[in-house]
This record gives structure tokens, C-alpha cells and sequence, in this order.
């Protein structure tokens, strides 16, 4: 059996399992990697999560994948597409995100990972367009959006973030198939 639905040059994309729990919750507690977000997760949100990416993964067969390093099998965090739904005058849509520990940062994993995410969406699922969003402050996450071919639409005010004068201004990113 393969353990990966597909793979980059260096990286495994799988599937959720609950092992996974206490390696994402580290990278959850991380507060360089949460730099980005309103609070460091918990281990029930972490749990949670797990939980709505194989659900997810059940009913589109697509989610956050769980990420290994190929050379050693060891898990480094998520990259992937998920249904997002955030303000009501935007509509649902597919959402290319990462999450990665802070050990791996630099090593080009973010942008390798979302580049075959985008080839799958596109080739695999026939999804015709990807969104990413991330604050204003947030200019790696940016940067990377733009090396994957991604293109700027608008900043706006995140209405989950509204309280959070830091991380409210947003910039949403698109690229079409």
C-alpha cells in the first residue's frame, strides 16, 4: 500500500491520522509559526482539525494534506486546498494553504508542496480556481503565493479578525486554471 496520494520532488502528500495529533500540535505551539494567527492552537483544536481535514478529505477527497519529508519520512506540517467560507459578500471557495514547522522554514518546502497542490486541483479534480489568503503582515506567506503563480485581487478587513487590529487587513490571492 502507499502510504502517499501523490508526491513533489522531496515531499509526501497523505491523509490524516490521529498519530499526527501531537506532531501538529507542536508545530501549533510554535509561536513563530502562529506569528500569523490570533492565538497558538489547542491540542482539542488540533484534534479538531485532524478531524474536519479527513472529513473533508472523505466527502472532495481533497484537504490540508498531512506533509512527510520523503528522505526521512518525518512530518513537517500541511500544505493543500480546503473549502473556506469567510464574509458574506465572498462567496465559498478553495483555499491553498501551509503550515509548516519552523525547523523546515527556508528550504523552498512551502512553495514546492503548494505548486503540486495546484497541478492536482487542477489535473486531478478539474477545480478551476484557488484562492489564499493571509494578513498583511504575513509578507512570507505572501511571498510564496506569488511564487506559485498566484495573483494579488484585493486587500480587505477579515471579519473573523476585526478584534485584531494586527491581523484584520488581509490580502486575498487567486490563480485560475
Amino acid at each position: 500500500m502507499n502510504l502517499y496520494l501523490f508526491k513533489s520532488q522531496r515531499l509526501g502528500f497523505r491523509t490524516w491520522t490521529f498519530e499526527d495529533v501531537e506532531k501538529l500540535n507542536e508545530i501549533n505551539c510554535d509561536p513563530k509559526v502562529m506569528e500569523h494567527f490570533p492565538t497558538i492552537k489547542t491540542i482539542i483544536q488540533t484534534k479538531d482539525f485532524i478531524t474536519k481535514m479527513q472529513k473533508q478529505f472523505s466527502e472532495k477527497g481533497f484537504c490540508y494534506f498531512a506533509i512527510d519529508k520523503l528522505e526521512d519520512g518525518k512530518f513537517i506540517g500541511f500544505i493543500g486546498i480546503s473549502e473556506q467560507s469567510i464574509e458574506p459578500d465572498m462567496p465559498s471557495f478553495i483555499d491553498i494553504g501551509w503550515r509548516l514547522n519552523s525547523n523546515e522554514w527556508n528550504n523552498g518546502y512551502a512553495t514546492e508542496g503548494a505548486k503540486k497542490c495546484l497541478d492536482f486541483a487542477f489535473n486531478n479534480l478539474n477545480i478551476l480556481k484557488i484562492n489564499a489568503i493571509a494578513p498583511i503582515v504575513n509578507v512570507k506567506s505572501e511571498h510564496v503565493m506569488i511564487k506559485i503563480g498566484m495573483s494579488k485581487v484585493r486587500n480587505f478587513i477579515h471579519p473573523k479578525l476585526i478584534e485584531n487590529d494586527r491581523l484584520k487587513m488581509c490580502v486575498l490571492y487567486e490563480i485560475i486554471k
